[in-house]
């Protein structure tokens, strides 16, 4: 089984980055042959600055390091180092109806939020495509909210083995349940561009300062508080044992403690679950070289994945002398 995921470098990697995509996708490298990217390309719709891409792209794979990828068991690599993938994509474009990618949620909302409309972005969905279909993928590890993505993959992928016979393989969403949505400290889902996050790596301080910031109503101490539709007990049941999210339900709806101190119960729980790969996010800097290594083994094997896949699609599509 062939798994493949991906991630952004647009900015700092949160704790909804961690527990909606990363975690998971970490855990299927025991299960096949693993291989995740780092989207440089997409980031362009919204980054401008090269310099800070390239710093973003590599504080990524730094970051999916310290969290438990082992490069022995998966490849993780730059999105730019595969050229297949955008040729892939000009192909996968000229089968695919502008009506198809009108009802792609992800454009809508980043123009709703301000991101420029441009081609790149309204692409976007068929560059995503390019990303899974050029390595054969079996199963692409995604949240609820992304399921779309892989629909729109696999009716693109479809249109193609329909004109040209079966040439590329159809994909399968891997749904992680139990995290499907990581709220942000204002209550909706947390995003790099609503400014509601937490970050992975960052400093205590920081770290302090965002927590206590949590959105919460105007129940007063000594009253009972609802669990159910509190963030900080959300966030708290990500990194606490049953026993101990149950224990934090109960202190809710019994009253005569304050969200602050609920706040700070949280704090203590992420900061002493992220300990570990902070430790070993500070041995891997300590190593200049390793970061790059990896990346270039990562694109290696991506690369040697890829081309006979391209190569397949071009004897398909017509754009060489050999036949299928």
């Amino acid at each position: 089984m062939r798994i493949l995921s991906g991630i952004q470098p647009s900015g700092v990697l949160h704790i909804g980055n961690y527990f909606g995509m990363m975690r998971p996708a970490i855990a299927l490298q025991d299960e096949g042959e693993a291989l995740y990217f780092i989207a440089n390309y997409h980031a362009l719709t919204s980054l401008r600055d090269p310099q800070i891409l390239r710093q973003n792209s590599r504080r990524v794979a730094l970051d999916f390091l310290a969290c438990g990828l082992d490069p022995n068991k998966a490849s993780l690599f730059l999105q730019s180092d595969v050229p297949q993938v955008t040729e892939l994509a000009w192909i996968l474009s000229t089968l695919t109806p502008v009506s198809r990618l009108e009802l792609a949620h992800s454009y809508k909302d980043k123009v709703a939020r301000g991101v420029p409309p441009s081609a790149g972005l309204f692409t976007y969905p068929v560059l995503m495509a390019a990303d899974i279909l050029i390595y054969d993928s079996d199963v692409v590890p995604v949240g609820k909210d992304q399921k779309q993505h892989i629909e729109i993959t696999r009716d693109i992928a479809t249109r193609l083995n329909d004109n040209y016979g079966p040439v590329l393989k159809l994909p399968e969403p891997r749904i992680h349940a139990r995290t499907e949505v990581v709220p942000g400290v204002d209550g909706q889902k947390m995003s790099k561009s609503y400014g509601n996050t937490i970050d992975i790596f960052g400093q205590e301080k920081e770290t302090r300062k965002r927590i206590m910031s949590i959105v919460t109503d105007s129940t007063p101490v000594d009253a009972p508080k609802d669990p159910e539709n509190s963030t900080i007990v959300q966030l708290y049941g990500l990194v606490a044992s049953p026993v101990e999210l149950q224990e934090m339900r109960e202190r809710f709806r019994a009253g005569g403690i304050g969200y602050g101190e609920f706040k700070k119960e949280l704090l203590d729980k992420l900061w002493e679950f992220f300990a570990p790969m902070r430790e070993r996010r500070e041995q891997i800097q300590a190593d200049a070289r390793y970061v790059d290594e990896v990346l270039a083994r990562g694109a290696e094997r991506a690369n040697n994945i890829s081309r006979p896949v391209i190569d397949r699609v071009r004897a398909a599509v017509g754009l060489t002398g050999r036949g299928t």
